[in-house]
Protein backbone atom coordinates (compact mmCIF):
# COMPACT_ATOMS: atom_id res chain seq x y z
CA UNK A 1 0.00 0.00 0.00
CA UNK A 2 1.65 3.39 -1.06
CA UNK A 3 -0.39 6.13 0.89
CA UNK A 4 0.50 9.85 0.18
CA UNK A 5 -0.72 12.86 2.40
CA UNK A 6 -1.19 14.87 -0.67
CA UNK A 7 -3.66 12.59 -2.18
CA UNK A 8 -7.22 12.65 -1.43
CA UNK A 9 -8.84 9.76 -1.29
CA UNK A 10 -12.48 8.76 -1.40
CA UNK A 11 -14.39 5.59 -1.43
CA UNK A 12 -17.48 3.73 0.05
CA UNK A 13 -17.67 3.37 3.94
CA UNK A 14 -20.86 1.69 4.32
CA UNK A 15 -22.34 -1.51 2.85
CA UNK A 16 -22.76 -3.26 -0.13
CA UNK A 17 -25.09 -2.02 -2.72
CA UNK A 18 -27.94 -1.76 -2.82
CA UNK A 19 -28.90 -0.41 0.49
CA UNK A 20 -31.11 2.33 2.27
CA UNK A 21 -28.14 4.49 2.86
CA UNK A 22 -24.67 4.73 1.11
CA UNK A 23 -22.14 6.79 2.54
CA UNK A 24 -18.99 8.43 0.86
CA UNK A 25 -15.96 9.20 2.49
CA UNK A 26 -13.20 11.64 1.96
CA UNK A 27 -9.53 12.46 3.59
CA UNK A 28 -7.57 14.36 2.83
CA UNK A 29 -6.09 18.11 1.35
CA UNK A 30 -9.23 18.48 -0.77
CA UNK A 31 -12.18 17.35 1.38
CA UNK A 32 -13.67 20.57 1.61
CA UNK A 33 -13.05 21.98 -1.96
CA UNK A 34 -14.60 19.21 -3.32
CA UNK A 35 -17.19 19.25 -1.03
CA UNK A 36 -18.07 22.75 -1.74
CA UNK A 37 -17.75 21.85 -5.80
CA UNK A 38 -20.75 19.11 -5.46
CA UNK A 39 -22.40 20.37 -2.03
CA UNK A 40 -22.11 24.02 -2.26
CA UNK A 41 -21.89 25.77 0.79
CA UNK A 42 -19.44 23.87 3.01
CA UNK A 43 -21.89 22.52 6.20
CA UNK A 44 -20.96 23.26 9.79
CA UNK A 45 -18.11 20.82 11.28
CA UNK A 46 -19.66 18.25 12.66
CA UNK A 47 -23.53 19.22 11.50
CA UNK A 48 -25.28 17.18 8.86
CA UNK A 49 -26.86 19.44 6.15
CA UNK A 50 -29.11 18.68 3.67
CA UNK A 51 -27.93 19.28 0.41
CA UNK A 52 -27.97 18.53 -4.05
CA UNK A 53 -24.90 17.06 -4.86
CA UNK A 54 -24.15 17.77 -8.61
CA UNK A 55 -21.26 16.66 -10.46
CA UNK A 56 -18.80 19.68 -12.45
CA UNK A 57 -20.94 19.97 -15.15
CA UNK A 58 -24.04 20.88 -12.58
CA UNK A 59 -26.05 17.84 -13.26
CA UNK A 60 -28.23 16.60 -9.89
CA UNK A 61 -26.51 13.15 -9.17
CA UNK A 62 -28.33 13.02 -5.70
CA UNK A 63 -29.98 15.17 -2.70
CA UNK A 64 -28.52 13.90 0.84
CA UNK A 65 -26.58 14.86 4.01
CA UNK A 66 -23.36 16.04 3.73
CA UNK A 67 -20.67 15.68 6.83
CA UNK A 68 -17.46 17.95 7.24
CA UNK A 69 -14.84 16.61 10.02
CA UNK A 70 -12.04 19.15 9.90
CA UNK A 71 -8.67 17.75 11.16
CA UNK A 72 -7.26 17.07 12.95
CA UNK A 73 -10.13 16.40 15.21
CA UNK A 74 -10.87 13.86 12.15
CA UNK A 75 -10.93 9.73 12.41
CA UNK A 76 -7.47 9.95 10.24
CA UNK A 77 -6.75 13.48 11.21
CA UNK A 78 -6.85 15.10 8.20
CA UNK A 79 -9.95 17.13 6.75
CA UNK A 80 -12.83 14.97 6.24
CA UNK A 81 -16.69 14.92 4.29
CA UNK A 82 -19.00 11.91 4.09
CA UNK A 83 -21.91 11.82 1.71
CA UNK A 84 -24.44 10.48 3.00
CA UNK A 85 -26.48 8.91 -0.15
CA UNK A 86 -29.66 7.08 -1.24
CA UNK A 87 -27.90 3.09 -1.99
CA UNK A 88 -28.30 2.69 -5.11
CA UNK A 89 -25.54 1.68 -7.30
CA UNK A 90 -26.00 4.16 -10.08
CA UNK A 91 -25.85 7.12 -7.39
CA UNK A 92 -22.61 5.91 -5.93
CA UNK A 93 -20.84 5.22 -9.09
CA UNK A 94 -22.11 8.63 -9.96
CA UNK A 95 -20.88 10.41 -6.62
CA UNK A 96 -17.11 8.26 -6.57
CA UNK A 97 -16.81 9.38 -10.37
CA UNK A 98 -17.27 13.31 -9.72
CA UNK A 99 -15.00 12.67 -6.63
CA UNK A 100 -12.34 11.45 -8.38
CA UNK A 101 -12.79 13.68 -11.42
CA UNK A 102 -10.46 16.24 -9.34
CA UNK A 103 -6.39 16.47 -9.26
CA UNK A 104 -5.16 14.50 -6.46
CA UNK A 105 -7.98 12.81 -5.95
CA UNK A 106 -8.45 9.05 -6.37
CA UNK A 107 -10.16 6.21 -5.15
CA UNK A 108 -8.59 4.80 -1.97
CA UNK A 109 -6.96 1.60 -1.45
CA UNK A 110 -7.86 -0.85 1.46
CA UNK A 111 -7.36 0.15 5.05
CA UNK A 112 -5.60 3.49 3.90
CA UNK A 113 -8.21 5.45 5.66
CA UNK A 114 -7.01 3.51 8.98
CA UNK A 115 -3.90 4.12 7.96
CA UNK A 116 -3.81 7.41 8.06
CA UNK A 117 -5.29 7.56 11.57
CA UNK A 118 -2.10 5.71 12.42
CA UNK A 119 0.16 7.87 10.64
CA UNK A 120 -1.29 11.34 11.93
CA UNK A 121 -1.44 9.87 15.81
CA UNK A 122 -5.20 9.00 15.81
CA UNK A 123 -5.08 5.27 16.32
CA UNK A 124 -1.69 2.90 17.20
CA UNK A 125 -1.20 -0.31 15.60
CA UNK A 126 -3.00 -2.32 18.43
CA UNK A 127 -5.95 -0.28 18.12
CA UNK A 128 -5.91 -0.54 14.40
CA UNK A 129 -5.79 -4.03 14.32
CA UNK A 130 -8.43 -3.90 17.01
CA UNK A 131 -10.56 -1.83 14.78
CA UNK A 132 -9.90 -4.42 11.99
CA UNK A 133 -11.34 -6.89 14.45
CA UNK A 134 -14.36 -4.94 15.34
CA UNK A 135 -15.48 -4.58 11.74
CA UNK A 136 -15.16 -8.69 11.73
CA UNK A 137 -16.56 -9.35 14.88
CA UNK A 138 -19.45 -11.90 14.68
CA UNK A 139 -20.05 -13.34 18.18
CA UNK A 140 -20.65 -11.25 21.66
CA UNK A 141 -16.93 -12.05 23.22
CA UNK A 142 -15.60 -11.23 19.77
CA UNK A 143 -16.89 -7.98 19.90
CA UNK A 144 -16.04 -7.35 23.57
CA UNK A 145 -12.66 -8.33 22.73
CA UNK A 146 -11.90 -6.40 19.63
CA UNK A 147 -13.32 -3.35 21.87
CA UNK A 148 -10.77 -3.92 24.45
CA UNK A 149 -7.79 -3.32 21.77
CA UNK A 150 -9.80 -0.29 19.50
CA UNK A 151 -10.38 1.63 22.12
CA UNK A 152 -7.06 1.41 23.79
CA UNK A 153 -7.42 -0.09 27.29
CA UNK A 154 -4.65 -2.67 25.29
CA UNK A 155 -2.76 -0.20 24.58
CA UNK A 156 -2.30 1.13 27.65
CA UNK A 157 -1.25 -1.72 29.22
CA UNK A 158 1.59 -2.12 26.71
CA UNK A 159 2.92 1.61 26.79
CA UNK A 160 2.69 1.33 30.79
CA UNK A 161 5.33 -1.89 30.40
CA UNK A 162 7.44 0.25 28.26
CA UNK A 163 7.13 3.76 30.63
CA UNK A 164 8.63 1.16 33.52
CA UNK A 165 11.39 0.01 31.35
CA UNK A 166 12.36 3.83 30.11
CA UNK A 167 11.96 4.66 33.96
CA UNK A 168 14.78 1.77 35.33
CA UNK A 169 17.09 2.47 32.45
CA UNK A 170 16.60 6.05 33.61
CA UNK A 171 18.38 5.33 36.49
CA UNK A 172 21.23 3.25 35.51
CA UNK A 173 22.15 5.41 33.07
CA UNK A 174 21.62 8.21 35.58
CA UNK A 175 24.32 6.09 37.98
CA UNK A 176 26.63 5.58 35.20
CA UNK A 177 26.38 9.27 33.97
CA UNK A 178 26.34 10.86 37.01
CA UNK A 179 28.06 8.76 39.47
CA UNK A 180 30.37 11.52 41.15
CA UNK A 181 27.68 14.20 41.64
CA UNK A 182 25.73 14.45 45.13
CA UNK A 183 22.48 14.50 43.99
CA UNK A 184 22.90 11.26 42.43
CA UNK A 185 23.15 8.27 45.32
CA UNK A 186 25.07 5.20 44.42
CA UNK A 187 23.43 1.83 43.44
CA UNK A 188 20.49 3.49 42.70
CA UNK A 189 19.46 1.12 39.85
CA UNK A 190 19.66 -1.55 42.64
CA UNK A 191 16.07 -0.69 43.58
CA UNK A 192 14.98 -1.52 40.00
CA UNK A 193 15.57 -5.66 39.98
CA UNK A 194 12.50 -5.91 41.93
CA UNK A 195 10.48 -3.75 40.37
CA UNK A 196 11.83 -5.60 36.97
CA UNK A 197 11.04 -9.04 38.09
CA UNK A 198 7.43 -8.00 38.52
CA UNK A 199 7.32 -6.43 35.45
CA UNK A 200 8.56 -10.05 33.49
CA UNK A 201 6.00 -12.04 35.35
CA UNK A 202 2.93 -9.65 34.49
CA UNK A 203 4.36 -10.17 30.80
CA UNK A 204 4.65 -14.04 31.53
CA UNK A 205 1.21 -13.79 32.66
CA UNK A 206 -0.25 -11.46 29.75
CA UNK A 207 1.49 -14.46 27.03
CA UNK A 208 -0.37 -17.47 29.54
CA UNK A 209 -3.50 -16.03 28.13
CA UNK A 210 -2.99 -15.82 24.56
CA UNK A 211 -4.28 -18.93 23.99
CA UNK A 212 -8.00 -17.49 25.48
CA UNK A 213 -7.25 -14.62 23.34
CA UNK A 214 -6.80 -16.71 19.83
CA UNK A 215 -9.81 -19.14 21.01
CA UNK A 216 -12.27 -15.65 21.02
CA UNK A 217 -10.83 -14.14 17.78
CA UNK A 218 -10.71 -17.27 16.23
CA UNK A 219 -13.18 -19.38 17.58
CA UNK A 220 -13.20 -22.47 19.44
CA UNK A 221 -12.26 -25.71 17.47
CA UNK A 222 -14.79 -29.06 18.45
CA UNK A 223 -14.19 -31.86 16.47
CA UNK A 224 -16.82 -34.72 15.95
CA UNK A 225 -15.13 -37.77 15.98
CA UNK A 226 -16.02 -41.73 16.34
CA UNK A 227 -16.63 -45.19 14.08
CA UNK A 228 -18.78 -45.05 10.78
CA UNK A 229 -22.27 -44.44 11.10
CA UNK A 230 -21.48 -43.24 15.13
CA UNK A 231 -24.43 -40.55 13.74
CA UNK A 232 -21.52 -37.36 13.89
CA UNK A 233 -22.82 -35.86 10.24
CA UNK A 234 -26.64 -36.09 11.94
CA UNK A 235 -25.09 -34.14 15.22
CA UNK A 236 -23.55 -31.52 12.98
CA UNK A 237 -26.28 -31.11 11.36
CA UNK A 238 -28.59 -30.83 15.10
CA UNK A 239 -26.27 -28.34 16.50
CA UNK A 240 -26.09 -26.26 13.15
CA UNK A 241 -30.08 -26.17 12.66
CA UNK A 242 -29.50 -27.02 9.11
CA UNK A 243 -28.50 -29.76 6.90
CA UNK A 244 -24.76 -29.70 6.11
CA UNK A 245 -23.57 -33.08 5.71
CA UNK A 246 -25.23 -35.99 3.98
CA UNK A 247 -27.00 -38.64 6.80
CA UNK A 248 -28.00 -41.69 5.20
CA UNK A 249 -27.76 -45.61 6.91
CA UNK A 250 -24.59 -46.21 4.82
CA UNK A 251 -21.67 -46.42 6.76
CA UNK A 252 -18.82 -44.02 5.73
CA UNK A 253 -20.56 -41.67 3.62
CA UNK A 254 -18.39 -38.78 5.11
CA UNK A 255 -15.04 -38.63 3.47
CA UNK A 256 -13.53 -35.36 3.64
CA UNK A 257 -14.08 -32.88 6.62
CA UNK A 258 -17.37 -30.72 6.96
CA UNK A 259 -16.88 -27.29 8.88
CA UNK A 260 -19.80 -24.86 10.19
CA UNK A 261 -19.44 -22.28 12.67
CA UNK A 262 -21.77 -21.45 15.86
CA UNK A 263 -22.32 -18.68 17.94
CA UNK A 264 -22.84 -20.81 21.70
CA UNK A 265 -22.61 -18.59 24.59
CA UNK A 266 -21.86 -15.63 22.82
CA UNK A 267 -18.10 -17.36 21.17
CA UNK A 268 -17.44 -18.42 18.29
CA UNK A 269 -17.38 -22.08 17.88
CA UNK A 270 -15.63 -24.19 14.91
CA UNK A 271 -17.27 -27.22 14.61
CA UNK A 272 -15.73 -30.38 12.69
CA UNK A 273 -17.32 -33.27 11.20
CA UNK A 274 -14.51 -36.13 10.74
CA UNK A 275 -14.62 -39.39 8.52
CA UNK A 276 -15.31 -42.36 10.42
CA UNK A 277 -12.62 -44.22 12.10
CA UNK A 278 -12.22 -48.05 11.37
CA UNK A 279 -9.47 -49.98 9.51
CA UNK A 280 -9.86 -50.28 5.23
CA UNK A 281 -7.84 -50.65 2.88
CA UNK A 282 -10.18 -48.43 0.44
CA UNK A 283 -7.86 -45.52 -0.53
CA UNK A 284 -10.09 -42.68 -0.18
CA UNK A 285 -11.26 -43.67 2.95
CA UNK A 286 -7.95 -44.22 4.21
CA UNK A 287 -7.02 -40.48 3.73
CA UNK A 288 -10.27 -39.65 5.19
CA UNK A 289 -9.55 -40.77 8.48
CA UNK A 290 -5.85 -39.88 7.90
CA UNK A 291 -7.45 -36.24 8.10
CA UNK A 292 -9.93 -36.87 10.87
CA UNK A 293 -7.07 -38.14 13.65
CA UNK A 294 -5.01 -34.72 11.88
CA UNK A 295 -7.80 -32.84 12.62
CA UNK A 296 -8.54 -34.18 16.28
CA UNK A 297 -4.63 -33.23 17.10
CA UNK A 298 -5.85 -29.49 15.84
CA UNK A 299 -8.94 -29.83 18.18
CA UNK A 300 -9.59 -27.75 21.63
CA UNK A 301 -11.84 -30.28 22.10
CA UNK A 302 -13.06 -33.77 20.94
CA UNK A 303 -16.57 -35.04 20.68
CA UNK A 304 -15.90 -39.04 20.70
CA UNK A 305 -19.37 -40.43 19.23
CA UNK A 306 -20.42 -44.15 20.54
CA UNK A 307 -23.90 -45.48 18.92
CA UNK A 308 -25.73 -46.54 21.88
CA UNK A 309 -26.44 -50.16 20.63
CA UNK A 310 -22.73 -50.54 18.75
CA UNK A 311 -20.74 -53.21 19.73
CA UNK A 312 -17.71 -52.54 17.66
CA UNK A 313 -14.80 -53.11 19.95
CA UNK A 314 -12.22 -50.85 17.65
CA UNK A 315 -10.63 -48.24 19.89
CA UNK A 316 -9.86 -45.00 18.56
CA UNK A 317 -6.39 -43.58 19.29
CA UNK A 318 -6.96 -40.06 20.69
CA UNK A 319 -4.59 -37.27 20.43
CA UNK A 320 -2.43 -36.58 23.92
CA UNK A 321 -3.70 -33.44 26.05
CA UNK A 322 -6.90 -32.99 23.60
CA UNK A 323 -10.28 -32.89 26.00
CA UNK A 324 -12.73 -35.27 25.14
CA UNK A 325 -16.35 -35.59 25.77
CA UNK A 326 -17.88 -38.43 25.44
CA UNK A 327 -21.12 -38.83 23.63
CA UNK A 328 -23.51 -41.83 23.23
CA UNK A 329 -26.14 -41.57 20.42
CA UNK A 330 -29.63 -42.40 18.54
CA UNK A 331 -30.80 -42.77 22.14
CA UNK A 332 -34.41 -42.91 20.91
CA UNK A 333 -33.58 -46.18 19.13
CA UNK A 334 -32.02 -47.74 22.67
CA UNK A 335 -33.64 -50.25 25.14
CA UNK A 336 -33.64 -50.31 28.09
CA UNK A 337 -31.33 -52.90 28.22
CA UNK A 338 -28.48 -51.72 26.37
CA UNK A 339 -25.54 -50.64 28.42
CA UNK A 340 -24.74 -46.50 28.71
CA UNK A 341 -20.99 -45.48 29.49
CA UNK A 342 -20.61 -43.32 32.39
CA UNK A 343 -19.75 -39.99 32.28
CA UNK A 344 -21.17 -39.86 28.79
CA UNK A 345 -23.87 -37.60 27.49
CA UNK A 346 -26.43 -39.54 25.95
CA UNK A 347 -28.45 -37.44 22.75
CA UNK A 348 -30.31 -38.20 19.98
CA UNK A 349 -30.04 -36.23 17.30
CA UNK A 350 -33.35 -37.13 15.98
CA UNK A 351 -35.27 -35.83 18.91
CA UNK A 352 -33.28 -33.37 20.49
CA UNK A 353 -32.95 -35.05 23.50
CA UNK A 354 -29.34 -34.04 24.67
CA UNK A 355 -28.30 -30.86 22.84
CA UNK A 356 -28.86 -28.76 25.47
CA UNK A 357 -26.68 -30.70 28.07
CA UNK A 358 -24.02 -31.05 25.41
CA UNK A 359 -23.99 -27.41 24.36
CA UNK A 360 -23.59 -26.87 27.82
CA UNK A 361 -20.45 -29.17 28.16
CA UNK A 362 -18.92 -27.74 25.83
CA UNK A 363 -19.54 -24.22 26.54
CA UNK A 364 -18.46 -25.08 30.30
CA UNK A 365 -14.99 -26.13 28.50
CA UNK A 366 -14.55 -23.27 26.43
CA UNK A 367 -14.86 -20.76 29.44
CA UNK A 368 -12.62 -22.85 31.26
CA UNK A 369 -9.90 -22.41 28.56
CA UNK A 370 -10.61 -18.38 28.36
CA UNK A 371 -11.56 -18.06 32.18
CA UNK A 372 -9.44 -14.16 32.55
CA UNK A 373 -9.85 -11.51 34.87
CA UNK A 374 -9.73 -8.54 31.62
CA UNK A 375 -10.34 -9.11 28.23
CA UNK A 376 -7.28 -6.45 27.60
CA UNK A 377 -5.15 -9.93 26.35
CA UNK A 378 -3.05 -10.37 23.35
CA UNK A 379 -5.00 -12.48 20.47
CA UNK A 380 -2.64 -12.13 17.57
CA UNK A 381 0.95 -14.11 17.30
CA UNK A 382 2.57 -11.06 16.35
CA UNK A 383 1.92 -9.39 19.80
CA UNK A 384 3.16 -12.80 21.44
CA UNK A 385 6.40 -12.70 19.62
CA UNK A 386 7.52 -9.67 20.95
CA UNK A 387 5.77 -9.86 24.77
CA UNK A 388 8.17 -13.31 24.43
CA UNK A 389 11.14 -11.24 23.52
CA UNK A 390 10.34 -8.12 25.86
CA UNK A 391 10.16 -10.82 29.02
CA UNK A 392 13.76 -12.66 27.95
CA UNK A 393 15.07 -9.59 27.57
CA UNK A 394 14.18 -8.48 30.90
CA UNK A 395 15.18 -11.46 32.57
CA UNK A 396 18.62 -11.42 30.79
CA UNK A 397 19.46 -8.32 32.53
CA UNK A 398 17.94 -9.41 35.90
CA UNK A 399 20.73 -12.58 35.71
CA UNK A 400 23.51 -10.47 34.23
CA UNK A 401 24.62 -8.94 37.57
CA UNK A 402 28.31 -9.94 36.73
CA UNK A 403 28.08 -8.08 33.29
CA UNK A 404 28.14 -4.40 33.97
CA UNK A 405 25.57 -2.34 34.05
CA UNK A 406 25.96 -1.30 30.25
CA UNK A 407 25.03 -4.35 29.75
CA UNK A 408 22.17 -4.80 31.51
CA UNK A 409 20.78 -1.32 30.64
CA UNK A 410 21.08 -2.76 26.83
CA UNK A 411 18.95 -5.26 27.31
CA UNK A 412 16.06 -3.35 28.75
CA UNK A 413 16.59 -0.88 25.70
CA UNK A 414 16.34 -3.58 23.68
CA UNK A 415 12.95 -5.01 26.23
CA UNK A 416 11.24 -1.79 25.89
CA UNK A 417 12.11 -1.24 21.88
CA UNK A 418 10.23 -4.78 21.29
CA UNK A 419 7.26 -3.67 23.13
CA UNK A 420 7.06 -0.35 21.16
CA UNK A 421 6.98 -2.71 18.22
CA UNK A 422 3.98 -3.96 19.44
CA UNK A 423 1.35 -0.27 19.38
CA UNK A 424 3.88 1.07 16.70
CA UNK A 425 6.41 3.31 18.44
CA UNK A 426 9.28 1.77 16.95
CA UNK A 427 10.71 0.82 13.88
CA UNK A 428 7.24 -1.05 12.00
CA UNK A 429 7.30 -0.05 8.55
CA UNK A 430 7.50 -3.34 7.16
CA UNK A 431 4.47 -4.38 9.01
CA UNK A 432 1.98 -1.31 8.16
CA UNK A 433 1.34 -2.70 4.43
CA UNK A 434 0.08 -6.28 5.13
CA UNK A 435 -1.73 -4.80 8.63
CA UNK A 436 -3.95 -2.67 7.19
CA UNK A 437 -4.49 -4.63 4.20
CA UNK A 438 -6.80 -6.90 6.57
CA UNK A 439 -9.24 -3.92 5.95
CA UNK A 440 -12.23 -3.45 3.89
CA UNK A 441 -11.84 -0.37 1.32
CA UNK A 442 -13.57 2.80 2.56
CA UNK A 443 -12.15 2.18 6.24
Amino acid sequence: MVSSMRETIAALSSGALPSGVAIVRLSGPKAAIICEALAGLLPRPRQAALRPIRDRNGSLLDQGLVLFFPGPNSFTGEDCVEFHLHGGKAVVEGVLNAVVAFEDCRLAEAGEFSRRAFENGKLDLVEAEGLADLLAAETEMQRRLALEQSSGHLSAVYQHWREQLLTARALIEAELDFSDEGDIPGSVSDRIWKDMSILARDIERALADLKAGEIIRDGFSVVIAGAPNAGKSSLLNALANREIAIVTEYAGTTRDILHCELDLGGYAVHLYDTAGVRETVEPVEREGIRRAYRKMEEADLVLMLRETSSSSVYEIALPEGVPVIEVVTKLDVATESEPHRRGAIGISSMSGFGLDRLRLAILDHLKERTSTVSLAIPSRLRHAQHLRDAADYIRRAINAENDGLEIRAEFLRRAADVLGRITGKVDVEMLLGKIFSEFCVGK
